[in-house]
């Protein structure tokens, strides 16, 4: 330094800080780092302000809204961060800063924390909800696979898709399972089959690593491209005691890739005696029920049908011939009633007849101008009368 700048030197303090400005910009313009955050500060705007330190020292540090919203956790005071920047200096306060374009959990132990906390926050979305999920196809003739097309989860798929099934057609989705862009593959895959209808099923999996390498696929885009699948899917991460948040997603989940094959390749074997078992069952129901047909249809020949018809017909004669002769002594009935009506109707008349009355020795004396005469005082002496017995008349002057 002191052959580039002279003793007698004299630097303002923008010539100073331009100067060391340039020194750090031009040499630390991409490296990573690593830290614990301190004094995290979001802004309004979205862009993210906090403090990145170590036992021994600490550095200012900005995450710049843009790259911000790709993050699939919120930082947190004392979370353990590896980040990748650039070193920048702010002239006007004359300090320096990381401008970070990239940042990771560093450490297993904050990964289940911000895995636990992704859980929490996908589940009150309702994106785990046991209501949402799918059915399992009995007898898939399509499967698909989204996994890594070198794997040995792959491997183990086929060879168990074979010995089960060889007549189950299986669809592979290659997809990258570790690192970086895994997530947005395997989503991509899950999207495609969707798309175009490529199977009935799909496996979506690896096999065993370590808490890192599994990773994508408990990625968010990875979870919501299972949750939003129309497709039933069956998540199988690593082993049986591994998890990811795409076993929460999934319609079902296996505990190994081979398992998943078990549970959705159906056996052949079982099928062609269910099979079996099912024709002999409905052998016997079609066998019962033709001997129930043929005793029913023995029971329309000849002589039975002339036996039922006898024996429905004759309690209809016998209800007829009752009827007839009913019918026929109520109207004899009648007539004698009517006959005896009218002879005794025919009497009393006779015996209300003025003649009858005449003949029993009364007259009926009228005036000279016909009107009957019912009392002495009706006629005065001299008056001409008709008297009229039972036969002739009689004509005379009152006295």
């Amino acid at each position: 330094m002191a052959e580039l700048f002279p003793k007698d030197t004299v630097f303002t303090v923008s010539n100073l800080t331009s100067l060391i400005r340039d020194l750090l910009e031009g040499t630390f313009s991409n490296i990573t780092l690593e830290g614990e955050i301190s004094n995290y500060r979001p802004n309004a705007s979205g862009h993210l302000y906090f403090t990145l330190k170590d036992e021994g020292a600490q550095i200012s540090a900005v995450m710049f809204r843009g790259r911000a919203m790709s993050l699939d956790f919120v930082p947190k005071d004392g979370m353990k961060v590896k980040c990748t920047g650039s070193i920048s200096v702010y002239a006007p306060r004359g300090n320096y800063q990381i401008i970070i374009n990239k940042m990771e959990i560093a450490g297993a132990g904050n990964i289940l924390q911000i895995l636990e906390e992704r859980k929490r926050r996908l589940a009150a979305e309702g994106l785990f909800n046991s209501e949402n999920k799918k059915p399992i196809p009995r007898f898939s003739k399509r499967i698909g696979i989204v996994t890594s097309p070198t794997g040995a989860a792959l491997r183990d798929i086929l060879q168990i898709t074979k010995r089960r099934n060889p007549g189950v057609d299986v669809v592979i989705l290659p997809a990258l399972v570790q690192g970086d862009g895994a997530a947005i593959t395997i989503a991509n895959m899950i999207k495609t089959a969707n798309d175009f209808n490529m199977c009935e099923v799909l496996i979506v999996g690896r096999g065993g690593g370590s808490l890192e390498d599994l990773l994508p696929f408990s990625e968010e885009v990875v979870v919501r491209a299972i949750a939003s699948s129309k497709i039933p899917v069956v998540s199988a991460v690593g082993h049986e005691i591994d998890w990811a948040l795409s076993d929460y997603a999934a319609d079902m989940r296996a505990p190994t890739p081979s398992a998943a094959a078990e549970l959705v390749v159906p056996k052949q074997s079982d099928i062609l005696e269910g099979l079996a078992a099912y024709r002999q069952e409905f052998y016997h129901q079609i066998s019962s029920k033709v001997e129930r047909l043929k005793l029913m249809v023995k029971s329309f020949d000849v002589a039975n049908m002339e036996i039922r018809f006898r024996s429905i017909e004759q309690p209809l004669l016998n209800r007829l011939e009752n009827a007839r002769t009913a019918l026929i002594e109520g109207i004899n009935q009648k007539v004698r009633d009517t006959k005896s009506m009218v002879e005794q109707s025919v009497r009393i008349l006779e015996q209300a007849s003025p003649q009858t009355i005449l003949n029993r020795g009364y007259s009926m004396v009228r005036t000279q101008e016909g009107k009957v005469v019912r009392r002495g005082t009706d006629v005065l002496p001299g008056a001409k009368i008709e008297i009229t017995p039972a036969s002739g008349k009689i004509f005379a002057t009152v006295d």
